[in-house]
């Protein structure tokens, strides 16, 4: 096993773990491995981050979507119903095996777990929670 850190490739991993563990990141993560079909809403993760305002939580996403981990996913045209969400976030292959590697995967059974113990959610929440996911997510 080398000790050798001087590699671009293992820098650039260091880097990318830095940056998907920094707080915000890391929970928004948590928040798609949590959801039930691990593809929330936007409006699902402002409610579950009510403590960071919107326009982190978007400006967030977008960093992760920049870096490959998360996928921004939407409805087909006619699939989208009025009052629903059609854009949702999960995460990309590569950035599911990605955090596998880095053992940062460890508590997804266990984050969903205490999901589905939330009981205070608001009414949208669970509407939207419910809504159609795309099928080729």
């Amino acid at each position: 096993m080398s000790t050798d850190l001087g590699t671009a490739g293992e820098m650039e991993s260091r880097e990318l773990v830095h940056f998907v563990t920094q707080q915000t990141r890391f929970a928004l993560i948590n928040n798609i491995l949590q959801h039930p079909e691990q593809l929330p809403s936007m409006y699902e993760l402002e409610e579950l981050n009510p403590s960071v305002s919107e326009a982190t939580v978007y400006k967030h996403i977008q960093k992760l979507i920049d870096a490959g981990i998360v996928k921004e996913v939407a409805l087909d045209d006619d699939q989208r119903r009025q009052g629903y969400p059609w854009k949702f976030y999960g995460l990309t292959e590569e950035g599911r095996t990605f955090l596998d590697e880095h053992n940062l995967l460890a508590a997804e059974e266990t984050l969903q777990q205490i999901y589905e113990t939330i009981s205070d959610k608001p009414e949208k929440m669970v509407k939207y929670e419910n809504s159609p996911r795309p099928d080729d997510a």
